[in-house]
C-alpha cells in the first residue's frame, strides 16, 4: 500500500503506478496485480489537481459526511453517468414533500436510488456514485459490478470538518437529525482513519483524499477509453 502526499498526479486510473519506494512492502514489488493506492491531495493550495480520470468501466464512490459537498462535487465536475442519492430524493420530494413528511417515504427513495444504480452498473460505461460512508455492503456490492465491467472500484473521499458539514446541511435548508449525524461522522471518521493507514476498503483499487480547497478546485470527474467486457 502507498500513501502519496507529494507526486504531482493530476491522473488517477484504474491501477495507478508509483515509482518504487526503498522499503517498500513486498507485495508491492511482486508480479500481479498492483498493490491499493492512496492519493492525499489536502493541503496543497494551488497544487491539486483540476481533473481526475478513470478507466473505462470504473465505479468511483464519492464519500464524506452530510452537507460536506459531495452533491456539489458531482454536478460540477461528473458531467458523465452519476448516480447521487440526493437527486432521486429531490424528485420525491417534488411529488410528496408537501403532503407526507419524508420519513414515510425514504424507503421508496432509497429502493429507487439503488434500482437506478443497478441500471447504471448494467452498462458498460465508468459512473460516479454518491454515498455517505455509512453503508458498506454498498461499496462491496460496487466493487463486484467493477469487476464484472473489466474495471475497478475508486474512493474519493471528502475530508470536511463536521462543523463545516453541519453548515453545509443549513445552506441547503436540509439537515439530518443529530442521531444519523453522529452515525455518519463516526462512519465517515473510522473509514478517514483507515485509509490515512493505508487500509482500503475490500474491492477498492485507489482513495483519493480531498478537503475543501483541492475539492473547489477540481473541474472533472471523468474516464477514459471505451469501456469492453473483460479489458483491463
Amino acid at each position: 500500500m502507498t500513501v502519496n502526499r507529494t507526486a504531482p498526479a493530476y491522473v488517477i486510473t484504474r491501477a495507478p503506478a508509483l515509482p518504487g519506494q526503498p522499503g517498500a512492502p513486498a507485495r508491492e514489488r511482486c508480479d500481479g496485480p498492483p498493490a491499493p493506492v492512496v492519493r492525499d491531495l489536502r493541503e496543497r493550495p494551488g497544487r491539486a489537481p483540476h481533473a481526475l480520470l478513470f478507466g473505462p468501466g470504473d465505479v468511483v464512490v464519492v464519500t464524506g459526511l452530510p452537507g460536506g459537498g459531495k452533491s456539489t462535487l458531482m454536478r460540477r465536475a461528473a458531467p458523465g453517468p452519476r448516480i447521487d442519492s440526493q437527486d432521486t430524493r429531490d424528485r420525491w420530494d417534488a411529488r410528496l414533500a408537501h403532503r407526507l413528511p419524508y420519513a414515510l417515504y425514504r424507503p421508496l427513495v432509497r429502493l429507487a436510488h439503488y434500482a437506478a444504480l443497478r441500471r447504471a452498473l448494467r452498462g458498460g460505461e465508468g459512473v460516479v456514485v454518491h454515498d455517505c460512508g455509512t453503508q458498506r455492503w454498498v461499496r462491496g456490492w460496487l466493487a463486484r459490478a467493477a469487476r464484472r465491467r473489466g474495471g475497478a472500484l475508486h474512493l474519493v473521499l471528502l475530508d470536511v470538518a463536521p462543523e463545516a458539514a453541519l453548515t453545509g446541511q443549513r445552506e441547503r435548508g436540509r439537515r439530518v437529525s443529530r442521531y444519523a449525524f453522529g452515525r455518519h461522522r463516526r462512519s465517515v471518521a473510522r473509514l478517514l482513519a483507515a485509509v490515512e493507514r493505508g487500509e482500503l476498503p475490500e474491492g477498492c483499487a485507489s482513495a483519493v483524499l480531498l478537503d475543501r480547497a483541492a475539492a473547489a478546485g477540481l473541474r472533472r470527474i471523468a474516464f477514459t477509453g471505451r469501456p469492453g467486457p473483460g479489458t483491463r
